[in-house]
């Protein structure tokens, strides 16, 4: 791998940090850009202003033909902006139609598809929602039930979908479907794009630990379909075979690279609460057991970071012409299984380093992070399950990549 910068990189980065450093000033009191900050209406207006900003600047879609509304630029252009706008936790992204649904539909949708529904996201107008796990289907997620029945132009929608991230805010939805009962598990799973105020669709909130304990509406929601009637234009790819498209949006999810710009900013407001705070007489930051932790958690972020511009510097060289390394599958699972087990055990190393301080809300001096930590810990163990668990990531690792036997 080439280490030195892309050209153009680090211009376009001081660019990014400039307009970040700014438009963070006018964040509401106490902004984490956690999923409870956009259940606010200060938040959620917050969220929209900057979102229609960088649709503006088309900062959405850096990389996407311009045909579509995206500028053209490299994938190490577009990573730079993830990461500048991660480290300043600005809000604006919509993970679900920027970074799963777009992707997809560049490399799989059709031309009419692409030129109805990639415009209005890279403009930062439409919300998407992704609509996979089911009550007997999260994990195992070829094993759901929703059913999708052909009625003439339409498929008619009929089922329950659960843990659905920001449906009550979204616009349209993305979801994995049954679409034959002859044809078992994967083989009969169609991908179908629908408006979530269609008629029949029911949104409902999943309460959780860390909204309650903020007073807020959930950002989990249930959503149930009676008699959903989509077009048969919206179906992605063809009938029963939507198991490959939806595999290639995990793709996309889990290799999101930019998280590790969030932690390293939190690393170093965990570094500078422990030069600032004393144990005993001295700094916390002198302490040789939390040196020891915070170096390891910084060891861990660089490595990841690293890892992940080998992979797109891989992609990248494929693209020039080279040949292809590794597959995909593999590269991402490993990638999204390193990366939330970090973020579970940096929270719990912010957790142990701050103490009860590290649990105090409000803002004041003595509560340094605004309990950022106390959150984090909440909602780390979620971030081992959500978009496919630790396990199965590694199993994935093992089959795909290593190419070792199923059990």
């Amino acid at each position: 791998m080439d280490f030195e910068p892309i050209a153009g990189t680090e211009e376009l980065k001081k660019e990014f940090e400039d307009f970040f450093r700014e438009v963070m000033k006018d964040a509401p009191p106490g902004w984490e850009n956690s999923p409870e900050d956009l259940e606010t209406e200060e938040g959620w207006a917050f969220h929209k202003k900057v979102q229609r900003e960088m649709g503006k600047r088309g900062w959405l879609a850096l990389a996407w033909p311009k045909k579509y509304g995206g500028l053209g630029k490299s994938i190490f252009e577009q990573l730079t902006y993830n990461e500048v706008r991660a480290y300043y936790r600005a809000p604006g992204w919509d993970l679900q139609g920027v970074g799963m649904l777009a992707p997809t539909l560049l490399a799989m949708g059709t031309e009419e598809q692409r030129e109805e529904f990639l415009p209005p996201i890279a403009r930062g107008e439409v919300i998407w929602a992704q609509l996979w796990s089911e009550p007997e289907a999260g994990s195992d997620l070829a094993n759901l039930q929703t059913m999708a029945v052909r009625d003439g132009d339409d498929y008619i929608l009929n089922g329950q979908k659960v843990w659905t991230t920001g449906a009550h805010r979204a616009d349209w939805a993305f979801a994995l479907v049954r679409t034959s009962k002859e044809l078992t598990r994967s083989r009969g799973l169609t991908y179908l794009l629908f408006d979530l105020k269609s008629p029949g669709v029911d949104v409902r909130p999943l309460p959780t630990m860390s909204s309650h304990s903020r007073q807020v509406e959930s950002h989990f929601n249930e959503v149930f379909l009676d008699d959903v009637r989509v077009p048969l234009k919206n179906r992605v790819g063809e009938e029963n075979q939507g198991w490959a498209i939806t595999r290639a949006t995990m793709n996309f999810e889990r290799s999101g690279l930019a998280g590790f710009g969030a932690l390293r900013h939190s690393l170093d407001e965990l570094i500078e609460f422990c030069k600032e705070t004393k144990w005993r007489g001295k700094p916390l930051s002198e302490d040789p057991l939390v040196r020891y932790r915070l170096a390891e958690i910084a060891v861990c972020i660089e490595a990841g970071h690293a890892t992940g511009r080998h992979l797109l510097w891989g992609q990248h060289k494929v693209e020039m012409g080279g040949a292809p390394g590794m597959g995909m599958v593999p590269r991402a699972s490993s990638m999204k299984y390193f990366a939330s087990e970090l973020s579970q055990r940096f929270a719990y190393v912010g957790s142990q380093i701050m103490g009860l301080y590290g649990q105090l809300k409000s803002q004041s001096k003595w509560a340094p992070m605004s309990g950022r930590f106390e959150r984090a810990y909440q909602a780390a163990p979620g971030g081992n399950m959500a978009g496919g668990t630790t396990e199965i990531q590694k199993n994935l690792v093992a089959w795909t990549g290593l190419e070792l036997p199923r059990a």
